[in-house]
Protein backbone atom coordinates (compact mmCIF):
# COMPACT_ATOMS: atom_id res chain seq x y z
CA UNK A 1 0.00 0.00 0.00
CA UNK A 2 2.77 2.04 0.86
CA UNK A 3 4.53 1.70 -2.45
CA UNK A 4 1.19 2.96 -4.09
CA UNK A 5 0.91 5.71 -2.22
CA UNK A 6 4.57 6.77 -2.49
CA UNK A 7 4.18 8.44 -5.62
CA UNK A 8 1.41 10.84 -4.44
CA UNK A 9 3.43 11.50 -1.29
CA UNK A 10 6.90 12.34 -3.51
CA UNK A 11 4.19 14.44 -5.65
CA UNK A 12 2.54 16.52 -2.72
CA UNK A 13 6.33 17.00 -1.04
CA UNK A 14 6.88 18.46 -4.37
CA UNK A 15 3.61 20.98 -5.08
CA UNK A 16 4.26 22.21 -1.18
CA UNK A 17 7.78 23.02 -1.49
CA UNK A 18 7.21 25.56 -4.67
CA UNK A 19 4.57 27.22 -2.92
CA UNK A 20 6.54 27.26 0.54
CA UNK A 21 9.59 28.57 -1.54
CA UNK A 22 7.11 31.23 -2.88
CA UNK A 23 5.62 32.01 0.31
CA UNK A 24 8.82 32.52 1.62
CA UNK A 25 9.86 35.17 -1.46
CA UNK A 26 7.04 36.87 -1.30
CA UNK A 27 7.63 37.07 2.75
CA UNK A 28 10.48 39.11 2.64
CA UNK A 29 9.55 41.58 0.15
CA UNK A 30 6.21 41.66 1.59
CA UNK A 31 8.52 42.68 4.93
CA UNK A 32 10.10 45.38 2.98
CA UNK A 33 6.84 47.03 2.91
CA UNK A 34 5.15 46.09 6.50
CA UNK A 35 4.71 49.72 7.81
CA UNK A 36 2.20 51.20 4.53
CA UNK A 37 0.80 47.55 4.61
CA UNK A 38 0.39 47.78 8.48
CA UNK A 39 -1.15 51.54 7.86
CA UNK A 40 -3.55 50.28 5.01
CA UNK A 41 -5.03 47.44 6.98
CA UNK A 42 -5.23 49.67 10.26
CA UNK A 43 -7.75 52.27 8.62
CA UNK A 44 -10.79 50.58 9.02
CA UNK A 45 -10.02 50.69 13.04
CA UNK A 46 -8.32 54.41 12.51
CA UNK A 47 -11.63 55.71 11.17
CA UNK A 48 -14.07 54.33 13.87
CA UNK A 49 -11.39 55.14 16.77
CA UNK A 50 -13.17 57.84 19.33
CA UNK A 51 -11.38 60.89 19.45
CA UNK A 52 -8.54 60.35 22.45
CA UNK A 53 -8.41 56.79 21.51
CA UNK A 54 -5.28 55.59 19.89
CA UNK A 55 -3.91 51.85 18.87
CA UNK A 56 -1.52 51.02 21.28
CA UNK A 57 1.21 47.83 21.63
CA UNK A 58 1.95 46.63 25.21
CA UNK A 59 4.73 44.31 24.66
CA UNK A 60 8.35 45.15 23.70
CA UNK A 61 8.35 42.32 21.12
CA UNK A 62 4.54 42.93 19.62
CA UNK A 63 5.83 45.58 17.20
CA UNK A 64 8.10 43.21 15.62
CA UNK A 65 5.44 40.54 15.37
CA UNK A 66 3.38 41.86 14.27
CA UNK A 67 5.13 42.88 11.56
CA UNK A 68 5.85 39.27 10.48
CA UNK A 69 2.23 38.47 10.61
CA UNK A 70 1.53 41.65 8.56
CA UNK A 71 4.21 40.76 6.14
CA UNK A 72 3.23 36.83 6.39
CA UNK A 73 -0.72 37.83 5.64
CA UNK A 74 0.73 39.71 2.74
CA UNK A 75 2.98 37.15 1.30
CA UNK A 76 -0.26 34.35 1.21
CA UNK A 77 -2.18 36.78 -0.80
CA UNK A 78 0.83 37.68 -3.36
CA UNK A 79 1.25 33.76 -3.31
CA UNK A 80 -2.01 32.82 -3.60
CA UNK A 81 -2.15 32.16 -7.31
CA UNK A 82 1.00 30.06 -7.11
CA UNK A 83 0.03 27.99 -4.47
CA UNK A 84 -3.63 27.57 -6.39
CA UNK A 85 -1.62 25.99 -9.59
CA UNK A 86 0.52 23.77 -7.50
CA UNK A 87 -3.11 22.32 -5.97
CA UNK A 88 -3.88 22.18 -9.41
CA UNK A 89 -1.11 20.22 -10.54
CA UNK A 90 -1.03 17.80 -7.74
CA UNK A 91 -4.77 16.88 -8.69
CA UNK A 92 -4.02 16.80 -12.18
CA UNK A 93 -3.28 13.84 -12.91
CA UNK A 94 -6.02 12.20 -11.65
CA UNK A 95 -8.05 14.18 -14.16
CA UNK A 96 -9.51 13.78 -17.76
CA UNK A 97 -7.58 15.42 -20.99
CA UNK A 98 -10.28 18.02 -21.20
CA UNK A 99 -10.66 19.20 -17.60
CA UNK A 100 -6.49 19.58 -17.37
CA UNK A 101 -7.23 22.70 -19.79
CA UNK A 102 -9.15 24.40 -16.98
CA UNK A 103 -5.74 25.16 -15.05
CA UNK A 104 -5.42 28.80 -15.96
CA UNK A 105 -9.35 29.23 -15.31
CA UNK A 106 -9.09 27.84 -11.88
CA UNK A 107 -6.13 29.38 -10.68
CA UNK A 108 -7.69 33.11 -12.03
CA UNK A 109 -11.07 32.80 -10.69
CA UNK A 110 -10.27 31.08 -7.57
CA UNK A 111 -7.80 34.33 -6.96
CA UNK A 112 -10.39 37.05 -8.05
CA UNK A 113 -13.35 35.38 -5.88
CA UNK A 114 -10.98 35.42 -2.70
CA UNK A 115 -9.89 38.94 -3.71
CA UNK A 116 -14.01 39.94 -3.87
CA UNK A 117 -14.42 38.20 -0.89
CA UNK A 118 -11.45 39.82 1.11
CA UNK A 119 -12.73 43.58 -0.44
CA UNK A 120 -15.82 43.26 0.71
CA UNK A 121 -14.91 42.16 4.06
CA UNK A 122 -12.48 45.29 4.10
CA UNK A 123 -14.12 47.64 3.09
CA UNK A 124 -17.80 46.46 4.28
CA UNK A 125 -17.70 43.83 6.84
CA UNK A 126 -14.82 45.28 9.25
CA UNK A 127 -15.56 49.16 9.43
CA UNK A 128 -18.97 48.07 10.86
CA UNK A 129 -18.07 45.40 12.99
CA UNK A 130 -15.44 47.13 14.80
CA UNK A 131 -18.09 50.34 14.91
CA UNK A 132 -20.25 48.19 17.12
CA UNK A 133 -17.55 46.72 19.28
CA UNK A 134 -15.43 49.96 20.12
CA UNK A 135 -18.61 51.96 20.58
CA UNK A 136 -20.42 49.58 22.16
CA UNK A 137 -20.24 51.62 25.57
CA UNK A 138 -20.86 54.29 24.41
CA UNK A 139 -18.11 56.05 24.84
CA UNK A 140 -18.12 55.47 28.59
CA UNK A 141 -14.41 53.96 28.30
CA UNK A 142 -11.68 54.79 26.13
CA UNK A 143 -10.50 52.36 23.52
CA UNK A 144 -6.83 51.50 23.61
CA UNK A 145 -6.79 48.56 20.89
CA UNK A 146 -3.38 46.24 20.86
CA UNK A 147 -2.39 46.05 17.85
CA UNK A 148 -1.16 42.30 17.39
CA UNK A 149 -5.07 41.34 18.38
CA UNK A 150 -6.59 43.95 15.83
CA UNK A 151 -4.39 42.23 13.20
CA UNK A 152 -5.42 38.85 13.98
CA UNK A 153 -8.59 39.61 14.73
CA UNK A 154 -8.62 41.20 10.79
CA UNK A 155 -6.51 38.74 8.96
CA UNK A 156 -8.71 35.94 10.26
CA UNK A 157 -11.95 37.72 9.23
CA UNK A 158 -10.07 38.36 5.47
CA UNK A 159 -9.17 34.71 5.30
CA UNK A 160 -12.50 33.33 6.04
CA UNK A 161 -14.69 35.55 3.48
CA UNK A 162 -11.67 34.92 0.55
CA UNK A 163 -12.30 30.66 1.35
CA UNK A 164 -16.19 31.63 1.85
CA UNK A 165 -16.27 33.05 -1.66
CA UNK A 166 -14.48 30.23 -3.51
CA UNK A 167 -17.60 28.43 -3.27
CA UNK A 168 -18.99 28.99 -7.03
CA UNK A 169 -15.31 28.11 -8.13
CA UNK A 170 -15.50 24.98 -6.21
CA UNK A 171 -18.72 23.74 -7.15
CA UNK A 172 -17.95 24.57 -10.51
CA UNK A 173 -15.29 21.78 -11.01
CA UNK A 174 -16.71 19.50 -8.92
CA UNK A 175 -19.55 19.74 -11.06
CA UNK A 176 -17.12 19.62 -13.96
CA UNK A 177 -16.17 16.35 -12.74
CA UNK A 178 -18.83 14.81 -11.99
CA UNK A 179 -19.46 15.03 -8.00
CA UNK A 180 -21.92 17.13 -7.66
CA UNK A 181 -25.08 17.82 -9.87
CA UNK A 182 -28.08 20.72 -9.62
CA UNK A 183 -30.54 18.15 -7.58
CA UNK A 184 -27.96 17.66 -5.19
CA UNK A 185 -27.61 21.16 -4.16
CA UNK A 186 -30.75 22.46 -3.98
CA UNK A 187 -31.71 18.78 -2.32
CA UNK A 188 -29.54 20.09 0.37
CA UNK A 189 -29.94 23.32 0.42
CA UNK A 190 -31.24 23.80 4.18
CA UNK A 191 -28.01 22.34 5.00
CA UNK A 192 -26.06 24.76 3.56
CA UNK A 193 -27.87 27.45 5.32
CA UNK A 194 -27.22 26.03 8.24
CA UNK A 195 -23.52 25.34 8.03
CA UNK A 196 -22.94 29.30 6.43
CA UNK A 197 -24.87 30.23 9.68
CA UNK A 198 -22.55 28.12 11.94
CA UNK A 199 -19.21 29.43 9.94
CA UNK A 200 -20.68 33.06 10.40
CA UNK A 201 -21.20 32.83 13.40
CA UNK A 202 -17.31 30.89 14.44
CA UNK A 203 -15.74 33.44 12.24
CA UNK A 204 -17.27 36.82 12.78
CA UNK A 205 -17.59 38.91 15.59
CA UNK A 206 -20.09 38.69 17.92
CA UNK A 207 -23.09 41.05 16.74
CA UNK A 208 -25.77 39.26 14.63
CA UNK A 209 -25.36 42.20 11.65
CA UNK A 210 -21.60 41.01 11.31
CA UNK A 211 -22.48 37.24 10.79
CA UNK A 212 -25.50 38.00 8.70
CA UNK A 213 -22.90 40.44 6.51
CA UNK A 214 -21.13 37.08 5.84
CA UNK A 215 -24.20 34.76 5.75
CA UNK A 216 -26.48 36.32 3.17
CA UNK A 217 -23.59 36.60 0.38
CA UNK A 218 -22.68 33.29 0.78
CA UNK A 219 -26.27 31.76 0.54
CA UNK A 220 -26.39 34.09 -2.41
CA UNK A 221 -23.07 32.42 -3.75
CA UNK A 222 -24.58 28.92 -3.10
CA UNK A 223 -27.82 29.94 -4.88
CA UNK A 224 -25.72 30.98 -7.91
CA UNK A 225 -23.38 28.04 -7.79
CA UNK A 226 -26.84 26.03 -8.45
CA UNK A 227 -27.03 27.40 -11.73
CA UNK A 228 -23.69 27.46 -12.43
CA UNK A 229 -23.92 23.27 -11.64
CA UNK A 230 -27.20 22.93 -14.12
CA UNK A 231 -25.55 24.27 -16.67
CA UNK A 232 -21.92 22.52 -16.30
CA UNK A 233 -23.28 18.79 -15.25
CA UNK A 234 -26.84 19.16 -16.36
CA UNK A 235 -28.96 16.32 -14.55
CA UNK A 236 -29.87 13.27 -17.02
CA UNK A 237 -34.10 13.49 -16.79
CA UNK A 238 -34.36 9.49 -16.26
CA UNK A 239 -32.04 9.35 -13.41
CA UNK A 240 -33.74 12.20 -12.12
CA UNK A 241 -37.27 10.81 -12.39
CA UNK A 242 -36.01 7.36 -10.94
CA UNK A 243 -34.83 9.39 -7.53
CA UNK A 244 -38.11 10.83 -7.78
CA UNK A 245 -39.90 7.99 -7.52
CA UNK A 246 -37.19 6.30 -5.11
CA UNK A 247 -37.79 9.55 -2.55
CA UNK A 248 -41.43 9.13 -2.82
CA UNK A 249 -41.47 5.41 -1.88
CA UNK A 250 -38.95 6.19 0.98
CA UNK A 251 -41.64 9.51 2.49
CA UNK A 252 -44.14 6.45 2.26
CA UNK A 253 -42.29 3.85 3.60
CA UNK A 254 -41.33 6.34 6.76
Amino acid sequence: MFEELKPHLIELRKRLFISVVALILAFFVCFVFWKPILHFICVPLMNVLPEGSEIIFYKPQENFFTAMQVSLFAAFLVALPIILWQAWKFVEPGLYENEKRFVVPFVFSATIMFLIGAAFCYYLVVPIAFDFLINFSGGEYKAMPSISEYVSFFTKLVIAFGLGYELPVAIFFLAKIGLVTEKTLIRNFRVAILVIFIFAAIMTPPDVFSQFLMAIPLIGLYAISIYIAKVVNPADPDIDSEDDEKELLEDKNA
